[in-house]
């Protein structure tokens, strides 16, 4: 499916001043950036705008700032330096948004110039999509580009709001990001396996409910299946639960048989009497867990289960672990997912963001997937068929 904005390739920007929204949302340590995939994503685009000759503004968020002004440990430095790293270009950086000194910065960029704004989110108007907020940052620039699909899902003020008043268009990644996952649904090669876990099905009502109607086959992990379990009548004693939802599962089940889909739920899982570090797990089957154990992650026959339907898969669309992946003794379902995922090297796999991107990533798998989304909430909407507010705010192609 096509992508229906315009870009930077439909837009004449040589001359011009170009107001860039990125994700540089990167995690950080000891103010270091320890990932930066985010930032690599973003650069295809700014070295076209440079390479144009635009004068490039970039901003971005970082972390949860409470809104109240600066807080040192979440500037945008440290990001700003990594773009520089990367790319060998001299980045300019000021730490200011929306006063005086960020204004006289923008003003001072000339072409080829690339300057980084200081975290927008250090004010509160910017969540709130304040006017007054839109009204500034589109005066630094004569075109905006939001290539930060990872919040385009946010009707915020750097998101949204500079297209009120300058032309608005996307960058290369947002363009892919859309592109890659609306196209994977309309006309997926076949079989269609997807992998949804992480820990509740309220999340992610609607990304089941859509895959229903467009996979072939849905494979649930993670803490969501407890209340898959509940809804075929198992006890799951203090595992992860959502009581609420046991209806709503229900119904998901008898529409996919309906529907001739097929939902491959754990048949075993590791088990714990606690969550922590130290716990030690067993494997039990669904039907059979203690009253007083956890389920941390699926057991082995659920991963030759799972592996053996993601080895026949056409299609795979994964979003969510298998368990509680970061303890790494309940990791090991959540890899064996991921390898199955990478080495069924003839299907065409797009990880939907989010804790997937984290596994992928941890267990070095990710160069052997198809795409990486970097977007988790915007890619979920996407897949739900929702549209996505800064996408909708840009012109039309």
């Amino acid at each position: 499916m096509a992508f229906t904005k315009k870009t930077v390739r439909d837009i004449d920007v040589s001359g011009k001043k170009v107001l860039m929204r990125v994700d540089f949302n990167v995690p950080l340590k000891d103010g270091v950036v320890t990932d930066d995939t985010r930032i690599r994503a973003a650069i295809p685009t700014i070295t076209y705008l440079k390479e144009q000759g635009a004068g490039i503004i970039l901003m971005s968020h970082l972390g949860r700032p409470k809104g109240d002004g600066p807080e040192p440990e979440l500037t945008l430095k440290p990001a700003a330096d990594k773009l520089a790293e990367l790319t060998g270009y001299d980045i300019k950086f000021v730490d200011d948004t929306y006063g005086e000194k960020a204004a006289e910065a923008c003003a001072a960029v000339e072409p080829g110039d690339i300057l980084v704004l200081e975290n927008v989110r250090f004010l509160k108007a910017e969540k709130k999509n304040d006017p007054e907020i839109a009204k500034k940052l589109a005066s630094y620039a004569d075109i905006f580009v939001l290539d930060a699909f990872g919040t385009a899902h946010r009707a915020q003020g750097s998101v949204v709001g500079p297209a009120a008043y300058i032309p608005a268009v996307a960058g290369f990644l947002l363009e892919k990001e859309v592109d890659t996952l609306t196209s994977i649904f309309a006309d997926p090669a076949r079989p269609f396996v997807a992998i949804v876990g992480g820990s509740k099905v309220s999340s992610k009502i609607g990304v089941l409910d859509h895959l229903i109607d467009s996979a072939d086959t849905l494979i649930i992990g993670g803490g969501m299946a407890y209340t898959f379990f509940l809804a075929k009548g198992y006890t799951v004693g203090t595992s992860l639960q959502e009581p609420d939802w046991v209806e709503a599962a229900g119904k998901m089940l008898e529409k996919a048989e309906a529907k001739g889909v097929k939902i491959l739920l754990p048949i075993d899982n590791v088990v714990t009497d606690h969550f922590g570090e130290d716990a030690v797990g067993e494997v039990v089957d669904s039907d059979r867990i203690p009253d007083d154990r956890m389920g941390m992650d699926i057991g082995p026959k659920t991963e030759a289960l799972y592996a053996e339907a993601i080895a026949g898969a056409a299609t795979i669309f994964w979003n969510g672990p298998m368990g509680v992946f970061e303890i790494d003794q309940f990791a090991h379902g959540t890899k064996v997912v991921a390898e199955a995922v990478a080495a069924n090297e003839a299907c065409t796999s797009i990880i939907g963001g989010g804790d997937s991107v984290a596994a992928v990533n941890k267990f070095d798998l990710a160069d052997k997937m198809s795409w990486i989304s970097t977007g988790g909430g915007a890619s979920m909407e996407l897949v739900e068929g929702k549209a996505l507010p800064g996408v909708e705010a840009l012109l039309d192609a």
